[in-house]
Order: structure tokens, then sequence, then C-alpha cells
């Protein structure tokens, strides 16, 4: 029965979820249960292009992007795969209709990082920020109002804005790795080799900006949603925080956390706010 192949499918989105973030994860957990699944099922697929092309570093990663790609297109045309990532995420592009140039700009970023290393322009930054980033907040936004057309483009600017905070913060973050294990630098006119505080400073307040932006959305989400997303915020906000305090050049030798127990109290911290209608 396909009922039961589906309920296998979605098991599969959740697992990927709780095993490649515990951020993601924890915030996930306070989305309502109406909801939750589907932003597994979203998890799930932008994870594993993320995977292909940042982690298989043994096999064509070309090759297997391609694979996936047209396996993705086959599914919302048939509206199943074998594959039970994409048989999960095809269901919830087709429940709250996600348009196709939500995903394939999603795709067309990812396949970029198979070849190109360096973000000369802003243009090309914002580009690749939009494709990786932006539009996976769309998507989410997508459920988080239900499909609703007026809710969603009222909220598309700060789910941008949100998406784009959260990316960014993971590419400072992950300086060290992007640029000494997958030759990557994302961030433009900036020399990783010689970050000063100047540039980094200029990096954080880019982001604060966005995180301002992004939290007004937040606020009118939906009652389903907002403590979810709020508790990311919380997170990404701690973790730019640290990154703030933390000196240039410690940061690119090393990669900056939060621990499991500060990722508590900051859930601790949303929920009192939450109760609190300070959110």
């Amino acid at each position: 029965m396909k009922a039961i192949f589906d309920t296998v499918s979605f098991d599969c989105s959740k697992i990927v979820t709780n095993s490649y973030s515990t951020s993601f994860s924890l915030a996930s957990k306070m989305l309502s249960d109406s909801i939750r699944q589907d932003i597994y099922n979203i998890y799930g697929f932008v994870r594993f292009a993320d995977e292909i092309v940042d982690t298989f570093h043994d096999y064509n990663k070309e090759h297997l992007f391609n694979d996936f790609e047209e396996e993705m297109y086959k599914a919302i045309e048939h509206k199943i795969s074998l594959n039970p990532i994409l048989n999960a995420f095809q269901k919830t592009v087709h429940q709250y209709n996600i348009q196709p140039e939500l995903y394939e700009a999603f795709m067309k970023s990812m396949r970029l990082d198979l070849h190109k290393t360096d973000y000369l322009t802003n243009e090309e930054y914002k580009e690749y920020i939009y494709g990786s980033a932006d539009v996976v907040g769309l998507m989410c936004l997508k459920v988080f109002v239900k499909g609703d057309e007026q809710k969603y483009n009222d909220l598309k600017d700060s789910a941008m804005h949100l998406g784009s905070a959260f990316q960014k913060v993971n590419f400072l973050r992950d300086l060290k790795a992007d640029y000494e294990d997958l030759n990557r630098t994302y961030f433009p006119n900036t020399d990783l080799r010689q970050l000063d505080e100047e540039a980094k400073l200029r990096i954080i307040n880019e982001i604060e900006d966005d995180f301002e932006r992004g939290l007004t959305g937040i606020l009118k989400l939906p009652v389903e949603a907002k403590f979810g997303v709020y508790t990311a915020f919380i997170y990404y906000k701690k973790l730019l925080n640290k990154l703030k305090r933390t000196p240039s050049l410690e940061i690119k030798n090393t990669r900056i956390r939060v621990p499991n127990y500060q990722k508590f109290g900051l859930l601790a911290k949303s929920y009192f706010d939450y109760r609190l209608n300070l959110i």
C-alpha cells in the first residue's frame, strides 16, 4: 500500500533531520504536529542535495547530483519515488503548491558547489544565498501559512532575510572547513587568509540587519509555526554573538559551537518569551 510507503518515507526524512542537525531538529520539535512532518520532508531533501556536493568526495559527485535532480523531477511529476526522501518531498511540494522556481533555484546553487570556489561579486554572492538559503525559507513559509498566498506574500521578504541570516552565520562559523577542506570562499571582497576584525564586523553587521528584518516576520507567523521558528532564531543569534566575541584569527582556525546544554537553555528562553507573548 502506498500509505505504508509514504509513512516509511516520512520516517526517513525525520531520521535525516534528527541525525544531521541537533539544532534544526530541536526547533522542528517546537512546531505544531500539523506542519512538523512537512518541514522534515523539506529538510531531508535539501540535506541530501547538500551532502552530495559537500561530503561524497570518493564518488563522482556530479553524476550523483545529476541522478538526484532527475529523480526529483520524476518524483514531482509522477507523485512517487522509490527514493523515500524524494517521495516525502514531492508530497509536500504538491500539498502546499511549492513552485518549481523555488526548488530549481536551490538545485542551481547546490550545483555551483560542485565546481565554483570563489564568489567575487555581490551579485554572485546574493544569487548563491538566494538559491541555497532564501528559497529554503520560502518553501518552509509555504508550509507555515498552509498555502495561503496572501500571508505568504506578506511574509516573503522577512522569510528570505531570515534564511540569509542563517546561511551567513553558517558561512562565518564554517570558514575553516569551507576554505581548507572544500577550497570555497563565499564572502566577496574578503581575504580569508587575512581576515581581520574590520572584515569580520562588516559581515556581522550585515547578518544582524538580516536578523532584524527576519524577526518582523516571525512575529506575524501563525501560532503553529511561531515558537519553532523563534527557537531557531534564538539559537542562531546566540551563535552569531559567540562569533562576534571570538577573535577573527580564532574563527579562521576553529569551528565555533553552541554546546547542547546551552541549546536547551535557549529553548527554555524561547518558551518563556512565547508564553509571555513577547513574540
